[in-house]
């Protein structure tokens, strides 16, 4: 993103993956500093951009790029796959490269172009650990104390998978809000609700927190495929469809590799009035 004549505000750009949509700030090389109220007034569909995520770029050591994510809500995200992908998209076809390593919360990722417009990022490997993806208290994550039995699953932020006989009837609204903030998760959850549609392909739907339901969800696509394998109901290549379109996931020995398409939908400025106004 080139930066403007800062008299026209602040530039942005508009991004989504499969419908999971973005707002991305580039902070390098300026006096840009995006805050909590920032994110909350931008994340609002009405008076702001709307997103489900806000992605800040970074100057960063050790990585061709930084990331930062907030929610809509304001507050902080620590993984977030389909902008990670995006931003990546971005990145290389502005550097005419084909591939470019991130550093997030959650460590750093790689990323590369997997053809025919597609990308692909290495989300890293599942923390499978109750403290790690973290639960409020030792137990076993393949099955929770939970009705309905799901999986818990760290991906950088935390998963709660619920495998069901048919997740379009599932009330998603109501049952990701009930569930995330479920006391087993101290830093709230992402809620997964998904069936086998047939050998290695799921469909699953998405309530994220801070969010509310999204139509797509990277992070959560790389959880509920781990879960799935580590429940016997897949393989580790999984093909998940979600409300958006259809993402592949790949559980590798190196990582959850997840590869979908990405769109750069607009670019634009906030304007001085809506910065001051904050």
């Amino acid at each position: 993103m080139q930066h403007a004549d800062a008299s026209l505000g602040l530039p942005f750009m508009k991004m989504h993956g499969l419908g999971n949509d973005f707002v991305v700030i580039d902070q390098r090389g300026n006096d840009t500093r995006v805050s909590e109220a920032l994110a909350r007034a931008l994340g609002d569909r009405h008076r702001g951009v709307g997103f489900d995520q806000l992605a800040v770029l970074n100057d960063v050591a050790g990585a061709d790029i930084g990331l930062t994510f907030f929610n809509s809500d304001g507050s902080t995200a620590g993984a977030c796959g389909n902008a990670t992908r995006c931003v990546a998209r971005f990145e290389m076809a502005r550097r005419g490269i084909t591939s470019l390593s991130l550093k997030t919360e959650r460590g750093l990722l790689s990323a590369e172009d997997a053809g025919n417009g597609l990308t692909r990022v290495n989300m890293g490997a599942p923390l499978l650990e109750w403290h790690d993806v973290p639960l409020a208290r030792e137990m076993d994550t393949l099955e929770l104390p939970i009705d309905g039995n799901p999986t818990a699953t760290g991906m950088g932020n935390p998963h709660c998978t619920f495998f069901v006989e048919d997740a379009e009837l599932v009330d998603l609204p109501s049952f990701g809000a009930a569930h995330e903030k479920h006391p087993l998760f101290p830093e709230r959850t992402n809620v997964q609700v998904a069936h086998l549609v047939g050998e290695n392909h799921l469909r699953m739907r998405v309530w994220e927190r801070g969010v509310g339901v999204t139509l797509a969800s990277g992070s959560s696509s790389c959880a509920t495929a781990v879960a799935a394998a580590r429940r016997g109901l897949t393989g580790n290549q999984v093909r998940i469809d979600l409300d958006g379109g259809r993402i592949d996931i790949d559980w590798r020995d190196d990582g959850v590799w997840m590869t979908g398409p990405t769109a750069h939908v607009f670019s634009g400025h906030l304007t001085p009035e809506f910065l001051a106004a904050l």
